[in-house]
């Protein structure tokens, strides 16, 4: 239990860091959903889709690579060196690219033309801080990674609302600030924000490369490629899950209607966010994990564990969440237009569910070296997801995505595990996490779509579930949650 506990204790840290930065799409959605008509937001949803998508494409992989060869003794100093010298290279390849095809871009991607300048800017800065941060994770310095973050989002926040709320208001009675302030210029503030955090984060980061010493082994690089472009594959595999049915309402919507649903659904997506910060920060605790334990002896029945107390965990923020989201829309949806996507929440607060446990699962091709499983069931879930979001957004419109996020990552969640059983069997005990997982989605179901703003039944509900996670549980709760 003492290895569980450090793991938790980690995970929280990596946790406050990786939840705090996603937090700002909760602290700045009160603000857009104020401040922007429902196809401003869509479009804003649609820039940081494709965002994510070059992100993906950024960093190609090198991130997990740099996990699993830091991690042999011998290689650490060139593991560093040589990715470093890599995201660089191809970071500025990117952006010179990117500047002389800048119309193309525009046109290929249906960003406005005055935007592409702000988003090839924050990638190339944001690539650049992939192995710094890294590195921070990987020598286990969770404090300094957690500051930084945060810090990033703070100076974005700020920002945001300087830009949107401060400047107009300030600049009436101002004419130094009636010089920046532009009138209906808030989507372009809002990627100036974050354009300017972006690069003090590099400032701070910017020790790490002066300390570098560059050295770049042309044959670790060739072997940290083989290991991550199977992860770069399933990365645009779960990038395509993950943003691209923003993208595709986008195309297939009748273009007066497009934005405006688009908009909607982005925001009330975002209200499954608890989810997707507790499966993030969980990941970002246990992937050095992974590595750092798998020669230990009883290494399968400690991931067994810790998947066990995933899917609980999981499965409390999916009913509770669940129950509580029209209370939640009132304080973080201020626009009662964005409303009525409502009813995907529970569909994407399963959907994120999946994926965390699929991250849990998927310990089995990292440790085992079978990483191109990873692209093999990703491009499956991608697969899946533009079929049914071809299929479903004429008809469905985003009820569709919602359907076609889910089906993706429960497919990919199933595949992980039955492949893994074949190559690295772990233990898991299925009746109590089959038992769990069905109960909690029975419960939200039911209370959603049947009897949804009952707040009584709602909250017993929730309190059999809890019960019947202590009574099942209660003993190895007590030791996990004891202190340390």
């Amino acid at each position: 239990m003492a290895l569980l506990q450090k793991l938790f204790k980690q995970t929280f840290v990596y946790g406050v860091a990786t939840v705090v930065p996603r937090m700002l799409s909760f602290l700045l959605l009160p603000l857009y959903s104020a401040y922007l008509p429902t196809e401003g937001f869509g479009e804003v949803a649609i820039v940081f889709s494709w965002m994510a998508v070059f992100n993906v494409l950024l960093a190609y992989g090198m991130e997990t690579s740099f996990f699993r060869f830091f991690h042999q003794e011998d290689y650490r100093k060139e593991v560093v060196s040589t990715s470093s010298i890599s995201l660089i290279l191809t970071t500025g390849i990117f952006l010179v690219l990117g500047f002389l095809l800048k119309d193309a871009i525009s046109e290929a991607t249906a960003i406005a033309s005055h935007y592409i300048s702000y988003v090839l800017l924050i990638l190339a800065l944001d690539a650049l801080v992939t192995i710094p941060f890294a590195w921070l994770r990987a020598t286990e310095r969770p404090a300094i990674f957690a500051m930084v973050k945060i810090g990033n989002v703070a100076i974005n926040l700020g920002l945001n609302i300087f830009f949107i709320v401060a400047l107009p208001l300030w600049a009436e009675d101002s004419d130094m600030l009636q010089k920046i302030y532009k009138p209906d210029f808030e989507i372009a503030y809002i990627f100036i924000s974050n354009l300017i955090a972006s690069a003090l984060t590099l400032l701070v980061m910017l020790p790490f490369y002066l300390k570098l010493k560059y050295h770049f082994s042309t044959q670790l690089w060739k072997k940290m490629l083989k290991y991550g472009s199977p992860i770069l594959i399933a990365g645009i595999g779960f990038v395509i899950n993950e943003v691209f049915d923003k993208i595709l309402l986008g195309w297939l919507l009748p273009q007066d209607i497009a934005k405006s649903e688009v908009g909607a659904y982005a925001a009330c997506y975002r209200l499954a966010l608890f989810m997707t910060l507790f499966a993030t920060a969980f990941r970002m605790g246990i992937e050095p994990f992974f590595f750092s334990h798998s020669k230990e002896k009883d290494a399968t029945h400690t991931y067994a564990l810790i998947t066990k107390y995933f899917v609980i965990f999981g499965s409390a923020i999916l009913i509770t969440v669940t129950v509580f989201s029209d209370l939640l829309k009132l304080l973080l949806i201020r626009d009662s237009s964005y409303w009525e996507a409502m009813i995907v929440v529970p569909m994407i607060l399963m959907a994120n569910l999946f994926l965390g446990i699929y991250h849990n699962l998927s310990v089995w091709y990292k440790v085992s070296d079978r990483t191109r499983f990873a692209g093999y069931i990703s491009l499956f879930g991608a697969a899946l997801t533009l079929v049914l979001n071809f299929w479903l957004i004429p008809y469905y419109s985003y009820v569709g995505s919602a359907i076609a996020t889910m089906a993706a990552y429960g497919s990919m969640m199933l595949l992980s595990f039955y492949f893994g059983r074949k190559y690295y069997p772990v233990p898991y005990d299925l009746k109590r996490i089959g038992s769990y997982l069905l109960l909690s989605i029975s419960f939200s179901v039911i209370y959603f779509y049947v009897f949804r703003n009952n707040y009584y039944l709602g909250s017993i509900l929730i309190l059999i579930f809890f019960a019947l996670i202590w009574y099942a549980e209660k003993d190895q709760l007590k030791q996990i949650l004891k202190k340390g």
